[in-house]
């Protein structure tokens, strides 16, 4: 399958950063072919092609990539708008999740992968750890797998110090790593992945760290971890292992290129030089940690640093949505009003961190820019909205103007999932039914008010 994108303002987010207002990007497959000013594509480029996408007056740009999330929360927006961490886990998200079928995992992260991909996601790690049925593990693999998305499972756990209905056994959760390795890790021609996740530094023991930690690296696989969320997590992990969270990760090895670092708001300077000694990515999710009050992430100093950062949304549980396109506005406002710096980031080192940062935490050297032999996940996005335009450098209309309901076009692995603002591998309008049934459902069966079944 050839496809040609043409017209549109096409940025590379390439080391030169090349963009053209007027350019065009041509695939073959699941790759890109050429790249370059809509003056140079000729006649025959386009005679060959089997699509052709008119992006006039859209911006045209890698995928980007959604560092951190928690699919399984689309079920639970809204119900954390005024409680801190602690309250949020214990009041709504432990009790909802584990009211959840294993149907309810499937719809769940389906709607999270729509919602990724058609506000611009291309790529999502979906931190999951909820594992009342084995079953609920592959289920959300196999919602990734029909919506096209390009999704890293982070089978996450705890097995101490946690709820106890969600904490699992060392061996229960090594096992249950192997079996998902060798059924899904490279699935769907390497679209789909797994990685280890620890919950969190006083959640996970120090013997289940150096085991998850040694048996990814033997299979290949990325590690993530919440880190430094809060002040009050800070302070357990001191209480409990009398060290901070990252000083601990690397004394029990966890830490290396392969790790992704997730919020890690409380850091002090000694953890992040440790973080920047290893090699590791930070993940920054910026509405998260304002919507329930954690503090602002120092972002320049690990850039400062060296340090890989990307960008996330976090869960729809604590954001509310996963809108990537609206992070790179908080990204970047954040960081201004905490260090009062009108130019403390720019919108290309916001963009590079949503893209090439993203790309650098899956370990992908293909995806990230717009260039021959690269991927072709691919976004487009309306500029020429009231909202966004007129623009005078497309560059600062993603970052401050637009929002995920401009992206128009999707590609992932060079197949288009998104057209003319609609998926195309799923029924939007049927899965989105079916889980609204499934919430009212539940809502009444954890007794909650409001809500209902007629209010669509």
């Amino acid at each position: 399958m050839q496809t040609l994108i043409k017209g549109g303002w096409v940025l590379t987010l390439d080391d030169a950063y090349r963009e053209w207002p007027a350019g065009y990007v041509a695939i073959n497959g699941d790759r890109i072919t050429a790249v370059g000013p809509l003056k140079d594509c000729s006649p025959e480029l386009e005679a060959a092609a089997d699509i052709v996408l008119d992006t006039r007056g859209q911006a045209v740009l890698p995928g980007l990539v959604n560092a951190h999330s928690h699919l399984f929360q689309t079920f639970m927006r809204g119900l954390a708008d005024a409680k801190p961490l602690w309250n949020w886990l214990k009041e709504e998200i432990w009790p909802f999740s584990l009211a959840m079928t294993e149907e309810d995992f499937y719809l769940a992260a389906l709607v999270g992968c729509l919602e990724n991909l058609k506000n611009g996601a291309t790529s999502v790690i979906d931190m999951h750890y909820i594992h009342t049925s084995k079953a609920n593990d592959d289920l959300v693999f196999e919602a990734m797998q029909a919506s096209g998305i390009r999704g890293t499972f982070c089978r996450a756990s705890a097995d101490q110090n946690y709820q106890p209905e969600l904490m699992e056994d060392r061996l229960t959760i090594l096992a249950e790593m192997e079996r998902l390795a060798r059924q899904w890790h490279g699935a769907a021609g390497g679209r789909l992945t797994l990685a280890f996740g620890a919950l969190n530094p006083w959640g996970c023991s120090p013997e289940l760290i150096r085991a998850g930690a040694k048996q990814a690296r033997e299979m290949g696989l990325k590690l993530q971890v919440h880190v430094a969320e809060t002040q009050a997590v800070a302070r357990t992990t001191i209480d409990t292992y009398g060290q901070r969270n990252v000083e601990w990760l690397a004394d029990l090895g966890f830490l290396g290129p392969d790790t992704q670092l997730v919020h890690c708001v409380w850091l002090d300077e000694g953890e992040m030089d440790l973080a920047a000694q290893a090699g590791a990515t930070l993940v920054h999710c910026p509405v998260a940690n304002m919507y329930l009050a954690s503090g602002a992430a120092p972002v320049r100093r690990w850039l400062d640093r060296g340090l890989n950062v990307a960008l996330a949304t976090d869960g729809p549980g604590s954001n509310n949505s996963q809108d990537m396109l609206e992070v790179l506005k908080f990204t970047a406002c954040l960081q201004k009003v905490t260090t009062l710096n009108a130019m403390v980031l720019y919108p290309r080192d916001v963009l590079t961190m949503a893209v090439r940062g993203g790309a650098r935490a899956l370990g992908r050297e293909d995806l990230g820019v717009l260039a021959p032999g690269m991927k072709a996940d691919i976004v487009t996005v309306a500029l020429q909205r009231p909202h966004v335009g007129p623009v005078h450098r497309a560059e600062s209309a993603l970052v401050y103007n637009a929002n995920g309901n401009d992206v128009v076009n999707v590609l992932v692995d060079g197949r288009l999932v998104v057209r003319d603002h609609r998926a195309t591998l799923v029924d939007e309008e049927e899965i989105m039914a079916r889980a609204q049934a499934r919430v009212n459902t539940l809502r009444q069966k954890l007794g909650k008010q409001g809500g209902g079944n007629d209010w669509i």
